[in-house]
């Protein structure tokens, strides 16, 4: 029995690495026209290579990269990719786009594991023209990119309010990231960790602010 449960177990270790080798590649590749995508998507118009000249910056074990965007070598703005662990279910990872003055121009949702129906919809809500939803075409130099109920300019998704802070928290560190890029131009440095930083935010904003009812949705305990 043992040495047909060993081989068995090898047998399927075989095969699992078989899978994942064959499956690495093409899911790596996908993941980066997803990528180069979504910088198309949001960044303002460019003719260099955004990827080879991103810079990558460390803050709080969090990695945001900033993809410059420059036409005829002068810069026009930049996509930013960043993430926050502060979502109701996690990670969430956005990629913003901003004008040269740090006007946002354009976002996505890369990737996230928000309650559908609810967490979910901040795909759609934050550029949404509807009351203070959007965030497009706002600087979050003159306008206070939290929600409403924390005494911000921007309403939150209807009953989740802590996506909504998460979301919101990732935006602003996209936007002190590509700020303090355009006047640096260099990664790494202490100031542009402590620039970035805003975990005591992010920890202030969603701690003991809500619960789960039986359907596993977002209930705010406000």
């Amino acid at each position: 029995m043992i040495v047909v449960l060993t081989l068995i177990t090898a047998l399927v270790g075989a095969i699992l690495g078989s899978v994942y080798q064959l499956t690495a590649e093409p899911i790596a590749l996908a993941n980066a026209k997803a990528q180069e995508e979504a910088i198309r998507e949001v960044a303002p118009q460019f003719d260099n290579n955004p990827i080879a000249e991103s810079d990558t910056i460390i803050s709080n074990g969090l990695e945001i990269v900033v993809y410059p965007a420059k036409l005829g070598g002068v810069a026009t703005g930049a996509a930013v990719k960043a993430p926050t662990k502060s979502g109701f279910n996690g990670e969430i990872v956005v990629m913003v786009g901003f004008e040269k003055d740090g006007t946002i121009r354009e976002y996505r949702v890369l990737s996230h594991g928000e309650t559908p129906g609810l967490g979910a919809k901040m795909e759609q809500w934050f550029r949404t023209d509807k009351n203070r939803q959007s965030i497009l075409g706002k600087n979050p130099a003159n306008t206070d990119m939290s929600v409403t109920k924390d005494g911000g300019e921007i309403d939150a998704i209807t009953a989740s309010t802590i996506t909504s802070r998460a979301f919101l928290q990732a935006i602003k560190t996209a936007y002190a990231a590509y700020m303090q890029e355009s006047v640096d131009a260099v990664s790494g440095s202490s100031t542009q960790t402590d620039a970035i930083s805003g975990s005591t935010t992010q920890t202030d904003a969603v701690s003991g602010s809500t619960i789960n009812n039986n359907n596993g949705e977002e209930v705010t305990n406000e």
